[in-house]
């Protein structure tokens, strides 16, 4: 098995389950109705360049959702959970095609969100994701 990279981050913030991924710069890039999430890419700045990632919380979604641009410019939609650890968060790997749960176990996905190595056996839950115009539109009916 390869070596997987890990993100940069202090013990402090592995055994807290601090996450590299802030919340929102503009906290009205993403609205909730109907059971569909939408962002507003005008608004997201985020997700202007690849490996960035949106963190969407609260404002009446049904559980956390992590929104990443992929490195081939495509988009991906998790909750916001690792399987290991459910309370814990994920981030984006940049340039390595992953995301890694924020605690001191790392455990890491591939961006088809199964593990790829750490104690979280399942997969994550992927959401669809379409484009429409300046809009990400992602379906949380499964949520």
């Amino acid at each position: 098995m390869a070596k997987v990279k890990k993100l940069p981050r202090s013990i402090f913030q592995r055994i807290l389950g601090i996450p590299a991924t802030k919340p929102p710069r503009d906290p009205a890039s993403f609205s909730y109705s109907a059971g569909k999430l939408t962002v507003d890419l005008s608004r997201a700045a985020e997700l202007d360049v690849p490996g960035g990632a949106l963190r969407c919380e609260g404002g009446g979604l049904p559980v956390r959702v992590l929104v990443v641009r992929d490195d081939k410019g495509g988009f991906k939609a998790y909750r916001n959970r690792c399987t290991h650890i459910g309370r814990r968060r994920l981030d984006p790997v940049p340039g390595e095609g992953t995301v890694q749960c924020c605690s001191v176990n790392s455990t890491t996905f591939g961006m088809d969100g199964k593990t790829i190595c750490g104690p979280g056996k399942h997969p994550l839950t992927l959401y669809p994701v379409t484009k429409e115009g300046g809009k990400l539109i992602i379906d949380l009916h499964n949520a």
